[in-house]
């Protein structure tokens, strides 16, 4: 059924900014410099690498991803103490998809009686139209949902491209495919059965809600007793108790999951306000003050019923909990993130032979040596080494360019470069068969260091 109202005015908004967002972001330019890619969000699995605006994330640092998960945990409980399934009712994907796919059906077939009365005719040349015109809608919109997916992983322009004339990769048309059957089943088809049957979020959210929730509320201390509007009128002329509800169902019809909020909090509630929007309409009719169903607590239903005034805890210890957790989250990705190198060395040490003894008694150390450049410029290493033993010799396999000494290494843009590095050194008296090392590589120009720590053995 159609709404009209104060949330579906709220959930058409989020639907046309979030919509707008998947759609479009990828076609979104950002200048990074020379050999980087332009696109502002980009998952590139070619190079292995991660753009977000100014944000570029490597391999290593997974743990970003890992500290994104854990903000939306802490995100997603903090909504759910403050007002219940937000997320479900307004910002979920399925729900987006859903209000987009039943806009598309009222449009193309009507409201729900009109659609009901075309169901129970006959096949006539009219409904056969407003069925193949929606049904075509919707896979039109299956089809982009799946087409601006894959944009995420490629140069947009390119890949709309190389897709319109057949020219990308298979991996590419079997994901659209994939994303347009699911988007189509699940939003056109299956619509509520996903949030009632397969989506754990409820039976989890059910377990942490508390009484100073606000949730969508039948306040049953103004709505009972119940009755239709003759009766309560009639009621109400005797002297006897009546409620504000006028029993017209309409906000069992509203519901997109067929719950009875007069019955109280269920399951399958996806908290979404619509029913909030046809009771407030039917209340303004019969001339009754809005409200009857609205985003409430448990406590105050049952303070009011009691005579007292209602108090709305938003801020309280589980509140103020998740929201620290998701400040000092947040603030230590941020320090991280503002703090990184955008260089890099690790060293692993040959295993077999651990050392080798050469004919003139030195001792050489062989190690496998990778230099991280993280920004989208050639780079220029000394690499040098701290608590040698004396006289130690380095030698850069294939490196020829030194500076007293120490190897010079070239790494090109946004890249990582592998490289062997042997040590020899003559073992004295004193020797130790295990001397720590330290790795030091500097940017020639910035002078920027990294470091990496290893062993030197010996007999």
């Amino acid at each position: 059924m159609a709404v009209h109202g104060r949330f579906r005015r709220i959930k058409w908004a989020i639907l046309a900014i979030t919509l707008g967002i998947y759609y479009f972001l990828p076609f979104v330019r950002w200048d990074r410099g020379p050999h980087a890619p332009d696109q502002a969000v980009l998952i590139d699995l070619e190079r292995k690498r991660a753009y977000f605006f100014f944000i570029e994330i490597w391999p290593q640092e997974v743990y970003y991803l890992t500290g994104l998960l854990i903000l939306a945990a802490m995100a997603l409980f903090l909504m759910n103490a403050v007002a219940g399934r937000l997320w479900c009712g307004y910002l979920c994907p399925q729900t987006v998809w859903t209000d987009l796919f039943l806009a598309v059906e009222r449009f193309t077939e009507g409201d729900r009686r009109d659609r009901i009365k075309l169901d129970g005719e006959p096949w006539t040349l009219k409904k056969v139209g407003a069925k193949l015109a929606k049904h075509t809608l919707w896979l039109m919109i299956a089809w982009w949902t799946g087409g601006a997916w894959v944009l995420y992983f490629n140069d947009a322009p390119t890949l709309v491209w190389d897709l319109a004339t057949g020219e990308a990769a298979f991996a590419a048309y079997a994901w659209i495919a994939i994303l347009t059957a699911t988007t189509y089943a699940l939003a056109g088809h299956m619509r509520e059965q996903v949030c009632v049957y397969m989506c754990p979020w409820p039976r989890i959210q059910a377990a942490l809600t508390d009484e100073h929730a606000l949730n969508v509320t039948y306040r049953w201390d103004r709505g009972e007793p119940r009755g239709s509007l003759k009766q309560n009128t009639k009621r109400e002329a005797e002297g006897l108790p009546a409620g504000d509800c006028i029993d017209c169902y309409q906000c069992f019809a509203a519901c997109p999951t067929g719950v009875d909020i007069r019955n109280g909090m269920q399951l399958d509630c996806i908290q979404c306000g619509l029913c909030i929007d046809a009771c407030d309409a039917i209340m303004e009719k019969v001339g009754k003050p809005t409200g009857l169903i609205g985003y409430d607590t448990d406590a105050n239903v049952e303070a009011r019923a009691e005579g007292r005034h209602p108090v709305y805890n938003i801020v309280r210890p589980r509140t103020v909990i998740y929201a620290a957790l998701i400040a000092v989250i947040g603030l230590v990705m941020l320090y991280t993130l503002t703090t990184r190198a955008f260089e890099g060395i690790n060293v692993l040490h040959d295993r077999n032979p651990i050392y080798v003894v050469q004919g003139d008694g030195t001792v050489r150390n062989g190690y496998t040596i990778r230099l991280l450049n993280m920004r989208p410029l050639n780079r220029s290493f000394v690499m040098g080494i701290e608590n040698m033993p004396f006289g130690t010799r380095i030698e850069a396999i294939g490196v020829d360019e030194t500076i007293g000494g120490y190897p010079v290494i070239n790494v090109g843009p946004d890249r990582t470069r592998e490289i062997r590095v042997l040590l020899f050194s003559t073992p004295g008296e004193t020797m130790p068969p295990s001397t720590p090392l330290r790795f030091r590589i500097v940017d020639t120009e910035t002078g920027d260091t990294v470091t990496a720590r290893d062993y030197f053995k010996a007999p």
